[in-house]
């Protein structure tokens, strides 16, 4: 299947998936979201194969959710168009499903890293829920998944101020489980 925001490809029995919009640093819009729902319930459904890595670009595993598409929505827009209510099919997956993190994974993009079963990430890796720099709150799960890993005070502490957290830093708490070096190890490791 072709798809224009994702790159899909199986390697023995683990799908990888690459989110692919260079230009936006994989930020998060309807089609990219989407083409991903698509592609997990391709694997949910294939028996040959047994988990998903779920990976972006050196610079960036997903720089949060599209603001450009955001802007166009009204509160009943997005209440009523459930703008982030297919991600959950990241979390509900039968199938493990890993997040290769390399780069930024802020805002939904940090989200929906926590969405999976864990999270290996390269040392160049940086998380962070900084929403409240465009003065609103996460908003697909990410003060509940975030205080779940790292703790009340250390989530407060990043989405209060919206600070950056490094891959080092993330493995203290929990959030990550790996840390690799950025040399295309993490995508080896996870697909290994």
């Amino acid at each position: 299947m072709a798809y224009e925001n994702i790159l899909y490809e199986t390697r023995g029995k683990v799908a990888i998936i690459t989110l692919n919009r260079p230009k936006a640093m994989n930020a998060l819009n309807g089609a990219l979201i989407g083409e991903l729902v698509d592609a997990l319930r391709i694997v949910e459904a294939d028996p040959k194969l047994g988990c998903t890595v779920l990976t972006g670009s050196e610079r960036a595993f997903a720089a949060g959710a599209d603001i450009k598409e955001m802007a166009t929505l009204d509160f009943v827009d997005a209440y009523v168009g459930d703008f982030i209510g297919s991600w959950d099919q990241v979390a509900t997956m039968h199938k493990p499903v890993i997040a290769a993190v390399a780069g930024y994974a802020l805002g939904g993009g940090c989200e929906l890293a926590m969405m999976c079963d864990f999270i290996l990430a390269a040392d160049t890796a940086k998380f962070g829920q900084p929403e409240i720099t465009l003065g609103v709150m996460p908003g697909a799960g990410g003060t509940q998944r975030l205080t779940r890993f790292v703790g009340t005070s250390k989530a407060t502490e990043m989405v209060r101020p919206g600070r950056l957290m490094d891959a080092a830093d993330a493995a203290l708490p929990g959030l990550v489980s790996r840390v690799l070096p950025a040399d295309g190890h993490i995508l080896q490791a996870a697909a290994g």
